[in-house]
């Protein structure tokens, strides 16, 4: 049998590079400016905005020029683009241990009427658990203190567990608003991905006030499978909808085998009984074609590239990328342009950041932004060169 571990490997027409997997960080609060800086060798200017301390995820505000960005340890920022970053109070107590504390950030789709915004973060269970849970709450931000107010959570990874790895909780609306999709990772325990009980390893599908929509495709099974969109995941830290409205995910193999998924209604992915990667121990999981029934990868890495944080273009900025997906990359230290030609996608390009990329979105203007993993991680700006 050919060995997983290779430098190179096509699957759906996709070209692998070399990265490797690593565990994610945590470190003391930080946080000042840099100023502008550029740098060289890379198809884009890259300028400095500020440093925040371990952060996740982050959100611009329509028609302003503020953006939140949300801090492991369970801090959310305002940031002023040129100009001052502020505390949000408001934020709930996170479960701030490994990979576990603040998580996403999102804005409802009414939220220029509405102020809504929803925040996902790992909250502390009974007799060491913790689970993710995800909640909403009014953003106030017109008198100079920036708080929520009415917070109030909505879903919640069912059971909570022991263990502080793979909560996954992103996420991300529908393009018609009504629904809010959330990833849930498998919380490094393997089994729950295939198991209806619970609701950890799959991608959910709720009304944005966390109702059960009577369409989902195991709503007749009840209890938490009602909840279910797709199943078989790991751990799975980007979650996006492309120009046609089709739901991808990417997420986290074990020991390589990183994924980038189409997310189809009711599927099945596989884990851990299918993987592209091995268990940490050296043991072998069967790869994907050899359980043809459970949905492949559109593409798949090894070496890994850990991924974290996803987002396809749309912008006029960088036109040759329009429909193109970005990935983060935490171990290779990378942003990674994904080139996707209908329901097939390939690596484009890997452009070498230096740091663990944690998050990256589209700015207002069509620009990129890209926030670093860790202590003092960069919020930077990519823009056109020239």
């Amino acid at each position: 049998m050919m060995p997983k571990f290779r430098f190179a490997l096509l699957l759906a027409g996709t070209a692998l590079l070399v990265g490797c997997q690593a565990s994610e960080s945590t470190g003391p609060d930080a946080l000042e400016s840099t100023g502008a800086v550029q740098q060289d060798g890379l198809p884009f200017a890259v300028t400095d905005i500020a440093n925040f301390n371990e952060p996740w995820a982050m959100v611009f505000l329509p028609e302003s020029p503020y953006l939140l960005v949300t801090e492991k340890a369970g801090t959310l920022k305002l940031l002023e683009l040129g100009g001052e970053v502020r505390d949000v109070a408001g934020v709930p107590n996170v479960a701030y241990k490994g990979q576990g504390g603040l998580g996403d950030v999102i804005l409802a789709p009414d939220f220029a009427t509405s102020g809504m915004i929803y925040l996902s973060w790992a909250e502390a269970g009974e007799n060491g658990t913790s689970g993710a849970v995800v909640g909403r709450g009014k953003l106030i931000m017109n008198d100079g203190a920036p708080r929520i107010e009415g917070l109030k959570v909505i879903w919640q990874q069912t059971p909570k567990v022991s263990g502080a790895g793979h909560f996954g909780h992103r996420l991300a609306f529908s393009p018609d608003g009504r629904y809010l999709f959330i990833s849930s990772g498998e919380r490094q325990k393997f089994d729950p991905a295939q198991d209806m009980a619970a609701n950890l390893g799959k991608i959910i599908r709720v009304f944005p006030d966390g109702g059960l929509p009577p369409d989902n495709p195991f709503a007749a099974q009840g209890g938490v499978a009602a909840q279910v969109w797709s199943l078989g995941h790991r751990n799975p830290l980007g979650l996006a909808f492309d120009s046609q409205g089709r739901l991808w995910n990417q997420e986290m193999g074990p020991r390589h085998g990183d994924e980038l998924n189409l997310v189809k209604r009711g599927a099945n992915y596989g884990y851990p009984i299918v993987s592209n990667g091995n268990h940490y121990d050296g043991r072998d999981i069967p790869d994907h074609p050899t359980r043809p029934e459970f949905e492949a990868p559109k593409a798949y890495w090894v070496p890994a590239i850990s991924p974290a944080g996803l987002m396809f273009y749309s912008g006029d900025t960088f036109a040759a990328w329009k429909g193109n997906a970005f990935i983060g990359g935490l171990s290779s230290e990378a942003l990674i342009r994904v080139q996707i030609n209908g329901d097939t996608a390939r690596e484009a390009e890997r452009y070498d950041m230096g740091a663990r990329i944690r998050e990256v979105e589209q700015g207002p203007d069509g620009s990129i932004y890209i926030l670093e993993d860790g202590e003092k991680g960069r919020l930077r700006q990519l823009t056109p060169k020239g």
